[in-house]
């Protein structure tokens, strides 16, 4: 943050005459400094992460897994197999609820729950009588199960073998207080067009780093509804999954505002079916930042808890005037830097891509060899790459900016299959 401060005085200057000397100092602060801080954190303690040992028992105690599903019948039987062939040692019990799906899901799941359950692993499956939305969709199959450890699976995924182990390892493994567990979610797409390729480096740098560096300040801030592991005691006490738009973050602060400690799974390994359209792309990211303004307001005591997790709390709510100031302020002053107007962009802002590129070099290697151990390999997608670190973030904070104000405007709010 020091160099981002010393390297802006004179473009401090230069728009201070333009604009005056406390707007000048906004919009550089959260177009050059917060950013700077940020990532520098986030470099230095991903170089310096060593993951902690997991426990490994011969018998892991039985679990129960939630799959929500709503109009997934193109995706629900890949899901429904991974789930059977894992190496789980203890008995699963798989709940699929069926959120008034219109294309057949329902019918399908039914079929594998028939073909795929054998002893240790019971598939069940439960018919909502109408489109309800997720969360109302996982509390009922939440009702229908007494198993202490429960997962949440998308209806459009794919885990890997050792996925559902290697989770309850964590959980079984973590401090005292954890009472729930994020796995890695990762992109299966990525092949399907520009959009997909994007962010198949979204989850696997951006996400996955955020991720690993909140766990190791025990601060991990979301167990994700695609992929993560509860006790169902924690669960019950915080009521459930409530009904809103971002049902697991905000979860998730219940959870945390107790007291209780989330952590993060880097190597249990679940792919998922992202967004391809633009117009998907967007509700989906539109319902994460309203989700985040959710959580903020019934659980803003948060902000003021004297543990490591109030840090990314905090770090979480500059989010809001960063994604502000580069949509209303840095974007436009890109198009004024065409026209020879340096105000807010211009040769200077070139700096950003050498640390970029340390920035993604540092992930791309801690990433790569986790994807090692577990025998996998990073595809070859140099042009998604490309399109990430130079204009992914032209698309992603526009959107989050319309999430907000759907958000304070109060404006309808839906589930969907995305």
């Amino acid at each position: 943050m020091g160099l981002s401060v010393f390297l802006s005085t004179r473009w401090l200057d230069d728009l201070s005459a333009i604009v005056g000397v406390w707007p000048a100092v906004f919009v550089i602060a959260f177009v050059a400094w917060v950013p700077g801080f940020m990532n520098a954190f986030l470099i230095g303690s991903i170089l310096v992460d060593r993951r902690p040992p997991r426990r490994h028992v011969d018998r892991l105690p039985d679990v129960c897994v939630l799959v929500a599903c709503y109009n997934e019948a193109a995706n629900v039987r890949d899901t429904l197999a991974s789930l059977a062939r894992q190496d789980y040692m203890g008995n699963v019990e798989v709940v699929v609820i069926d959120d008034g799906s219109t294309d057949g899901t329902l019918a399908l799941a039914r079929e594998c729950a028939r073909k795929l359950s054998r002893p240790g692993l019971a598939i069940r499956v439960l018919a909502q009588p109408r489109n309800g939305g997720k969360a109302r969709a996982l509390n009922r199959g939440l009702a229908e199960t007494t198993q202490e450890l429960v997962v949440t699976v998308d209806g459009d995924s794919y885990l890997r073998p050792d996925a559902l182990r290697k989770i309850v390892q964590r959980y079984l493994s973590d401090p005292p207080g954890t009472v729930a567990v994020a796995g890695a979610v990762l992109v299966r797409n990525s092949r399907e067009n520009w959009l997909a390729r994007c962010q198949e480096w979204d989850y696997f740098h951006g996400i996955a780093a955020v991720k690993r560096v909140q766990s190791m300040y025990h601060g991990t801030l979301v167990a994700q509804g695609a992929f993560s592991l509860y006790t169902r005691d924690a669960l019950v006490q915080a009521g459930g999954w409530p009904e809103c738009v971002g049902e697991d973050i905000v979860l998730s602060w219940a959870l945390l505002e107790t007291g209780a400690r989330i952590g993060y799974c880097e190597d249990a390994c679940l792919f998922t079916r992202v967004p391809t359209r633009l117009r998907q792309f967007a509700r989906q990211r539109q319902r994460w930042s309203r989700g985040l303004m959710e959580a903020f307001g019934r659980h803003w005591r948060l902000l003021f808890h004297p543990r490591m997790t109030t840090l990314f709390i905090w770090w979480n709510l500059l989010f809001l005037p960063l994604d502000l100031v580069y949509t209303l302020a840095f974007l436009p002053g890109l198009v004024l830097a065409l026209f020879g107007f340096y105000w807010i962009a211009g040769p200077m802002t070139l700096l950003v891509l050498p640390l970029a590129a340390i920035w993604n070099l540092v992930i791309f290697r801690t990433q790569k060899r986790m994807f090692q151990a577990q025998n996998l390999r990073v595809r070859r997608n140099l042009g998604g790459f490309l399109f990430y670190t130079l204009g992914y973030t032209m698309i992603l904070q526009p959107v989050c900016v319309m999430g907000y104000a759907a958000e304070l405007l109060r404006l309808r709010k839906s589930w969907g299959t995305k």
